[in-house]
Protein backbone atom coordinates (compact mmCIF):
# COMPACT_ATOMS: atom_id res chain seq x y z
CA UNK A 1 0.00 0.00 0.00
CA UNK A 2 3.14 2.29 1.18
CA UNK A 3 4.74 1.47 -2.45
CA UNK A 4 1.57 2.22 -4.58
CA UNK A 5 1.12 5.74 -2.59
CA UNK A 6 4.64 6.36 -3.18
CA UNK A 7 4.21 5.07 -6.82
CA UNK A 8 1.60 7.80 -7.14
CA UNK A 9 3.77 10.54 -5.86
CA UNK A 10 6.15 10.11 -7.88
CA UNK A 11 4.02 10.11 -11.18
CA UNK A 12 2.15 13.18 -10.41
CA UNK A 13 5.38 14.98 -9.37
CA UNK A 14 7.19 13.60 -13.07
CA UNK A 15 3.59 15.06 -14.18
CA UNK A 16 3.71 18.12 -13.19
CA UNK A 17 7.23 18.41 -13.96
CA UNK A 18 6.50 18.16 -17.52
CA UNK A 19 3.70 20.95 -17.25
CA UNK A 20 5.98 23.48 -15.95
CA UNK A 21 7.83 23.31 -19.35
CA UNK A 22 4.71 23.60 -21.36
CA UNK A 23 3.52 26.84 -22.98
CA UNK A 24 0.64 27.22 -19.96
CA UNK A 25 3.41 26.47 -17.60
CA UNK A 26 6.08 28.93 -18.54
CA UNK A 27 3.32 31.58 -19.32
CA UNK A 28 2.33 31.07 -15.59
CA UNK A 29 6.28 30.77 -13.80
CA UNK A 30 6.92 33.50 -15.76
CA UNK A 31 4.08 35.69 -14.24
CA UNK A 32 4.25 34.83 -10.71
CA UNK A 33 8.38 35.41 -11.13
CA UNK A 34 7.71 38.90 -11.48
CA UNK A 35 4.90 38.95 -9.33
CA UNK A 36 6.73 37.77 -6.15
CA UNK A 37 9.71 39.61 -7.21
CA UNK A 38 7.71 42.82 -6.41
CA UNK A 39 6.49 41.34 -3.32
CA UNK A 40 9.62 40.41 -1.63
CA UNK A 41 11.57 43.64 -2.97
CA UNK A 42 10.77 45.32 0.60
CA UNK A 43 11.15 41.88 2.90
CA UNK A 44 14.54 41.98 4.41
CA UNK A 45 16.17 39.56 7.60
CA UNK A 46 18.20 36.51 7.36
CA UNK A 47 15.81 33.66 6.37
CA UNK A 48 13.37 33.12 3.57
CA UNK A 49 11.84 29.93 3.06
CA UNK A 50 10.15 28.78 0.24
CA UNK A 51 7.54 26.06 1.26
CA UNK A 52 6.86 23.43 -1.77
CA UNK A 53 8.86 23.67 -5.41
CA UNK A 54 7.51 25.58 -7.95
CA UNK A 55 8.81 25.31 -11.61
CA UNK A 56 12.79 24.59 -12.55
CA UNK A 57 15.47 26.18 -10.50
CA UNK A 58 15.07 28.84 -7.75
CA UNK A 59 13.59 31.58 -9.98
CA UNK A 60 10.89 32.77 -7.44
CA UNK A 61 13.81 33.46 -4.64
CA UNK A 62 15.89 35.31 -7.02
CA UNK A 63 14.94 38.46 -5.92
CA UNK A 64 14.33 37.91 -2.56
CA UNK A 65 16.79 39.96 -0.08
CA UNK A 66 17.32 37.97 2.60
CA UNK A 67 20.54 36.48 3.79
CA UNK A 68 19.56 33.20 3.24
CA UNK A 69 17.02 31.15 1.02
CA UNK A 70 16.26 27.95 1.03
CA UNK A 71 13.46 25.29 -0.75
CA UNK A 72 11.89 23.07 1.18
CA UNK A 73 10.15 19.81 -1.02
CA UNK A 74 8.73 16.32 -0.42
CA UNK A 75 11.07 14.11 -1.93
CA UNK A 76 11.00 13.89 -5.50
CA UNK A 77 10.12 16.83 -6.19
CA UNK A 78 12.92 19.15 -6.69
CA UNK A 79 16.60 18.56 -7.61
CA UNK A 80 16.85 22.29 -6.20
CA UNK A 81 15.69 21.70 -2.75
CA UNK A 82 17.69 22.54 0.47
CA UNK A 83 15.54 20.81 2.79
CA UNK A 84 13.36 17.54 2.87
CA UNK A 85 10.85 17.49 4.29
CA UNK A 86 6.73 17.29 4.89
CA UNK A 87 5.26 21.29 4.51
CA UNK A 88 3.14 20.09 7.38
CA UNK A 89 5.73 19.27 9.52
CA UNK A 90 8.65 21.54 8.82
CA UNK A 91 12.09 20.70 9.91
CA UNK A 92 12.51 23.95 11.02
CA UNK A 93 13.15 25.83 14.48
CA UNK A 94 10.02 27.67 15.45
CA UNK A 95 10.31 31.58 15.54
CA UNK A 96 13.68 31.33 12.84
CA UNK A 97 12.17 32.71 9.49
CA UNK A 98 11.81 36.09 8.16
CA UNK A 99 9.78 35.51 5.54
CA UNK A 100 7.71 32.61 4.11
CA UNK A 101 6.43 32.46 0.13
CA UNK A 102 4.39 29.13 -0.55
CA UNK A 103 3.64 28.78 -4.30
CA UNK A 104 0.00 26.93 -5.03
CA UNK A 105 1.48 24.94 -1.92
CA UNK A 106 -2.02 24.98 0.09
CA UNK A 107 -3.32 23.55 -3.07
CA UNK A 108 -1.62 20.60 -3.42
CA UNK A 109 -1.84 19.07 0.51
CA UNK A 110 -4.51 16.99 1.90
CA UNK A 111 -4.25 19.19 5.23
CA UNK A 112 -3.66 22.63 3.95
CA UNK A 113 -4.52 24.57 7.32
CA UNK A 114 -1.92 22.50 8.82
CA UNK A 115 0.89 24.17 7.02
CA UNK A 116 -0.60 27.35 7.86
CA UNK A 117 -0.17 26.78 11.48
CA UNK A 118 3.00 25.16 10.59
CA UNK A 119 4.26 27.95 8.90
CA UNK A 120 3.11 30.47 11.93
CA UNK A 121 5.37 28.81 14.52
CA UNK A 122 8.08 28.72 11.77
CA UNK A 123 7.71 32.67 11.01
CA UNK A 124 9.34 35.82 13.23
CA UNK A 125 7.49 38.44 15.00
CA UNK A 126 6.31 41.25 12.19
CA UNK A 127 7.54 37.47 9.77
CA UNK A 128 6.18 38.39 6.24
CA UNK A 129 4.29 35.18 4.45
CA UNK A 130 3.40 35.32 1.05
CA UNK A 131 0.98 33.04 -0.72
CA UNK A 132 -0.04 32.60 -4.20
CA UNK A 133 -3.30 30.83 -5.03
CA UNK A 134 -6.01 30.19 -8.31
CA UNK A 135 -9.47 32.01 -8.06
CA UNK A 136 -12.09 29.18 -7.70
CA UNK A 137 -14.02 30.36 -10.27
CA UNK A 138 -11.75 31.68 -13.06
CA UNK A 139 -11.17 29.86 -16.04
CA UNK A 140 -8.13 27.88 -14.25
CA UNK A 141 -10.12 27.43 -11.46
CA UNK A 142 -13.03 25.87 -13.38
CA UNK A 143 -10.64 23.22 -15.16
CA UNK A 144 -8.56 22.42 -11.98
CA UNK A 145 -11.95 21.47 -10.56
CA UNK A 146 -13.11 19.01 -13.46
CA UNK A 147 -9.74 17.92 -14.67
CA UNK A 148 -9.35 14.04 -13.83
CA UNK A 149 -5.25 14.63 -12.48
CA UNK A 150 -5.38 17.87 -11.18
CA UNK A 151 -4.72 21.23 -13.21
CA UNK A 152 -2.14 21.70 -12.97
CA UNK A 153 -1.15 17.72 -11.92
CA UNK A 154 -1.61 16.88 -8.85
CA UNK A 155 -3.53 19.61 -7.71
CA UNK A 156 -5.93 18.56 -4.92
CA UNK A 157 -8.06 22.11 -4.08
CA UNK A 158 -8.96 25.04 -5.26
CA UNK A 159 -8.74 27.63 -1.94
CA UNK A 160 -10.15 31.17 -2.71
CA UNK A 161 -8.62 34.20 -1.34
CA UNK A 162 -11.55 34.60 1.16
CA UNK A 163 -10.97 31.10 2.82
CA UNK A 164 -7.02 31.84 3.28
CA UNK A 165 -7.53 35.23 4.70
CA UNK A 166 -9.58 33.38 7.13
CA UNK A 167 -7.15 31.28 8.23
CA UNK A 168 -4.62 34.11 8.34
CA UNK A 169 -6.96 36.64 10.55
CA UNK A 170 -7.08 33.31 13.15
CA UNK A 171 -3.88 33.25 13.37
CA UNK A 172 -3.58 37.32 13.78
CA UNK A 173 -2.23 37.68 10.52
CA UNK A 174 -2.49 41.48 8.67
CA UNK A 175 -2.82 41.18 4.89
CA UNK A 176 -2.10 44.33 4.44
CA UNK A 177 -1.51 43.97 -0.13
CA UNK A 178 -3.17 41.46 -2.58
CA UNK A 179 -2.86 41.28 -6.24
CA UNK A 180 -4.86 39.51 -9.00
CA UNK A 181 -3.24 37.96 -11.98
CA UNK A 182 -3.06 35.70 -14.61
CA UNK A 183 -5.67 37.28 -16.96
CA UNK A 184 -5.14 34.33 -19.72
CA UNK A 185 -7.07 31.53 -20.12
CA UNK A 186 -5.29 28.25 -19.45
CA UNK A 187 -5.22 26.66 -23.20
CA UNK A 188 -2.29 27.15 -24.96
CA UNK A 189 -4.68 29.40 -27.48
CA UNK A 190 -5.32 31.79 -24.67
CA UNK A 191 -1.49 32.54 -23.97
CA UNK A 192 -1.48 34.93 -26.12
CA UNK A 193 -4.64 37.28 -25.32
CA UNK A 194 -3.06 37.54 -21.77
CA UNK A 195 -0.45 39.23 -23.42
CA UNK A 196 -3.10 41.79 -24.33
CA UNK A 197 -4.27 41.79 -20.84
CA UNK A 198 -1.35 42.77 -19.87
CA UNK A 199 -1.12 45.85 -21.56
CA UNK A 200 -5.01 46.59 -21.06
CA UNK A 201 -4.34 46.74 -17.24
CA UNK A 202 -1.36 48.61 -17.35
CA UNK A 203 -3.35 51.41 -19.21
CA UNK A 204 -5.76 51.22 -16.41
CA UNK A 205 -8.30 49.60 -18.33
CA UNK A 206 -10.03 46.34 -17.84
CA UNK A 207 -10.43 43.25 -19.02
CA UNK A 208 -13.29 41.11 -19.38
CA UNK A 209 -11.70 37.50 -18.13
CA UNK A 210 -11.43 37.14 -14.70
CA UNK A 211 -8.05 36.96 -12.73
CA UNK A 212 -7.03 33.25 -12.51
CA UNK A 213 -4.98 33.57 -9.42
CA UNK A 214 -4.24 36.19 -6.76
CA UNK A 215 -1.04 36.81 -4.38
CA UNK A 216 -1.55 38.31 -0.65
CA UNK A 217 1.29 39.64 1.13
CA UNK A 218 0.91 39.33 5.24
CA UNK A 219 2.57 40.21 8.24
CA UNK A 220 2.87 38.08 12.06
CA UNK A 221 1.34 40.61 14.13
CA UNK A 222 3.09 40.70 17.38
CA UNK A 223 0.51 41.65 20.66
CA UNK A 224 2.40 42.65 23.29
CA UNK A 225 0.90 43.37 26.97
CA UNK A 226 1.48 47.31 28.35
CA UNK A 227 1.88 47.17 31.85
CA UNK A 228 -0.35 49.46 33.79
CA UNK A 229 1.10 52.98 35.70
CA UNK A 230 1.37 52.61 39.36
CA UNK A 231 -1.07 55.77 39.53
CA UNK A 232 -3.84 54.65 37.39
CA UNK A 233 -3.72 51.08 39.25
CA UNK A 234 -4.22 52.47 42.46
CA UNK A 235 -7.25 54.73 40.91
CA UNK A 236 -9.25 51.46 39.35
CA UNK A 237 -8.34 49.38 42.44
CA UNK A 238 -9.82 52.35 44.16
CA UNK A 239 -12.63 52.94 42.09
CA UNK A 240 -13.72 49.55 42.96
CA UNK A 241 -13.12 49.34 46.80
CA UNK A 242 -15.79 52.43 47.25
CA UNK A 243 -17.93 50.79 44.69
CA UNK A 244 -18.29 48.40 47.19
CA UNK A 245 -21.50 48.28 49.57
CA UNK A 246 -20.32 48.42 53.37
CA UNK A 247 -20.40 45.39 55.49
CA UNK A 248 -21.58 45.69 58.96
CA UNK A 249 -20.89 43.11 61.38
CA UNK A 250 -22.96 41.38 64.13
CA UNK A 251 -26.29 43.49 62.24
CA UNK A 252 -28.99 40.88 61.44
CA UNK A 253 -31.66 42.88 59.04
CA UNK A 254 -34.92 41.56 59.14
CA UNK A 255 -36.20 40.42 55.78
Amino acid sequence: MGQTHTSAQMDAAVALTRWWTSPAGRALIAAETQMVAEALEDVFGWECLQIGAWGEGRALLEACRTRHRAILATPGMSPDADILGRPSQLPVSSDSIDAVLMPHTLEFAGDPYAIVRETDRVLVGEGHLVVLGFQPWSLWGQRARFARSGFPPGLRRVLSERRVREWLALLGYEVFAARRYLYRTPWAGGLAAGEGADRLLRRGLTFPLPAGAYLLKARKQVYTLTPMRPRLRRAMLGGLVKSAPPVRHGVRRSP
